[in-house]
């Protein structure tokens, strides 16, 4: 199912959803079936090396190592 952002014409809230194809979407604060889909924004980069190192410890709890660099998996090794 893919994401789909919206806005909803009667209320103007802004929102996303998972909508499979047979699904029609509604909106969760007035249930209004008058949506415009919205571009759909690209995660940038991360500015923050605090943020993105804590979040490569979770996933290394997690044992998703599949976001370290080379370099990185070595020292984890040794």
């Amino acid at each position: 199912m893919p994401l789909y952002a919206y806005k909803c014409q009667d209320c103007d809230a802004d929102f996303e959803l998972l909508v499979r194809t047979s699904d029609v979407p509604a909106c969760p604060s007035c249930a209004g079936e008058k949506l415009q889909q919205q571009v759909a924004r690209i995660c940038v980069d991360i500015k923050y090396p605090a943020v993105a190192k804590s979040w490569r410890k979770a996933a290394a709890r997690e044992g998703d190592l599949s976001n370290f660099s080379k370099q990185e998996l070595q020292t984890k090794k040794a």
